[in-house]
């Protein structure tokens, strides 16, 4: 007996695909069946309903950069190598795969509500990097939640605005001025280098 791992591959593909396309909402299960090259009921098979799929597809890679980003700050030493090396894998992230991160940023306002607290997300491992920081006395603001917001809309504004056609990718390219500006934001008392 199949296992189903490649139907549910196709399936993830083309609903990627898919929702960055049209939109979560624009898309029906006839469309992602077509995409997919299955009949409606196979998808049914898999997943209970649209939001099901959305769910699981926003879940399991969320969780996966989580764990991803976890394990590179564990390759740095100090706050702002591992800020670093943050930004740059976020970048190098939606440069690589665009759709995915552009799924992930565009359904997450709807799909973060379904992700249990507990789970592992990109969030959380930003603001125990900044909690870190602020208790290692390594950066002078001291509210690690202002300090992740402030990081998290410098990282994705950026994002957003290729999304938008407002800025040219890659978003790599943007890599060091933006690590420079979170730190710069970390560090508001800091004297600016000349």
């Amino acid at each position: 007996m199949r296992d189903g791992r490649a139907t549910k591959l196709r399936i993830h593909q083309a609903a990627l695909t898919l929702f960055v396309a049209k939109g979560v909402t624009e898309t029906s299960v006839r469309d992602l069946a077509q995409a997919a090259g299955i009949a409606e009921g196979t998808l049914y098979r898999h997943y209970a309903s649209k939001d099901d799929l959305v769910a699981d597809l926003f879940a399991s890679n969320y969780a996966a950069f989580a764990d991803r980003l976890t394990t590179l700050g564990r390759q740095q030493a100090g706050f702002r190598a591992r800020l670093a090396a943050l930004v740059a894998e976020v970048f190098r992230f939606h440069d690589n795969n665009p759709t995915l991160f552009r799924f992930l940023l565009l359904v997450s306002h709807q799909a973060l509500a379904r992700v249990p607290d507990d789970a592992a997300n990109p969030v959380s491992v930003l603001h125990s990097l900044v909690e870190q920081g602020v208790q290692d006395g390594e950066i002078t603001l001291t509210d690690a939640a202002l300090g992740t917001a402030m990081i998290l809309g410098l990282m994705l504004q950026p994002a957003t605005a290729i999304v938008y056609g407002r800025l040219e990718a890659p978003l790599s390219r943007f890599t060091d001025d933006i690590a420079a500006a979170c730190w710069r934001a970390l560090n508001p008392t800091e004297a600016p280098h000349g």
